[in-house]
């Protein structure tokens, strides 16, 4: 069944209609549009679709936020349409089909704006709210530096910034906290940045989320299903590696908005911030989550959520 079809039935089921006014659409729904020649999995959820879009960029790569965001978006399901989409090997989205060819950047920075046209189509609506969550910002600075006339606001959530630099930044703090471990001192001694082969990567994830007390990263297993996962997704993480925004977009063209995680030292808060002070832009903003790292929409979801509704808001009273 078209997607388009799909809406209409739930349209049918819960609609009153008013005339003279916009139709006010229930939805909750998976729709499985084709987007760069495969079907991806796309759950919008909203009691009036006239509500503004807000899209989920979700972190990774290969990574799904459909099965937990009634945790981080209960609130905000109040003031938006929520979308959330798993990108292409991930989630639902690779369940219901691999990806014909081994995922790259540029590839899904095309799935992303196709994505974005077909919300807008579908919801008629001209812009959306995009956020990105950690990798999630790879695809959305590329929206906010190629197409802002599609956005009302972008949310940079822990962005991806100068990851190299966030690399190296990240080894060294682990040296430091682990310098009393043999093992880990052995395994990030032999840390390459840039990186040459997946250990590399390995050995510094697994010690920081040791770190952040994730005692099974020692396991056999999850070093297995890590280099599973880098057959896939390295050689776009070794592309992410060469992005670096202060040198390449010192400008943007639509409102955009930093949330920074104080505990975080996967993507540097420092970094983040150095970026955020020397960046142009119509309108920003940059809020730090005293209590988060990485994971600002886990670690503190209320506060995530009420500081998107007061800028949405505060934006709305501006117009």
């Amino acid at each position: 069944m078209k997607t388009t079809l799909k809406i209409l039935a739930v349209l049918l089921l819960t609609t009153n209609l008013s005339f003279g006014q916009n139709i006010s659409v229930k939805i909750d729904t998976l729709l499985t549009p084709e987007i760069g020649r495969i079907k991806q999995v796309v759950e919008i959820k909203t009691d009036d679709s006239n509500k503004p879009i807000l899209l989920f960029l979700a972190g990774g790569p290969g990574s799904s936020m459909i099965n937990t965001a009634d945790n981080f978006t209960n609130f905000l399901r109040n003031k938006f349409t929520i979308v959330q989409w798993d990108q292409r090997g991930a989630g639902k989205t690779l369940e219901l089909n691999p990806s014909p060819t081994q995922p790259s950047v540029e590839q899904m920075k095309k799935d992303t704006y196709q994505v974005i046209r077909f919300l807008t189509k579908e919801l008629n609506q001209e812009k959306i709210y995009l956020l990105g969550s950690s990798w999630g910002n790879v695809l959305g600075f590329y929206i906010v530096e190629n197409h802002p006339e599609l956005l009302h606001s972008y949310f940079a959530v822990n962005p991806v910034i100068s990851q190299l630099a966030s690399e190296m930044e990240l080894l060294k703090i682990l040296k430091v906290h682990f310098k009393e471990n043999p093992i880990a001192s052995k395994e990030l001694a032999s840390v390459n940045i840039p990186f040459k082969i997946d250990e590399d990567l390995f050995y510094i994830r697994k010690w920081l989320f040791y770190k952040e007390g994730k005692k099974y990263v020692t396991t056999d297993a999850f070093k297995n299903g890590f280099l599973k996962w880098s057959e896939t997704w390295s050689p776009a993480w070794n592309e992410v590696m060469n992005i670096d925004l202060p040198k390449t977009l010192k400008e943007v063209n639509c409102p955009i908005y930093f949330f920074v995680g104080k505990k975080d030292i996967q993507t540097s808060t420092e970094i983040t911030e150095k970026y955020f002070e020397e960046l142009k832009a119509q309108k920003k903003d940059l809020f730090l989550f005293e209590k988060s790292g990485h994971q600002i929409h886990h670690d503190e979801p209320e506060k995530f959520q009420n500081t998107i509704i007061k800028k949405l808001e505060t934006n709305k009273t501006e117009e």
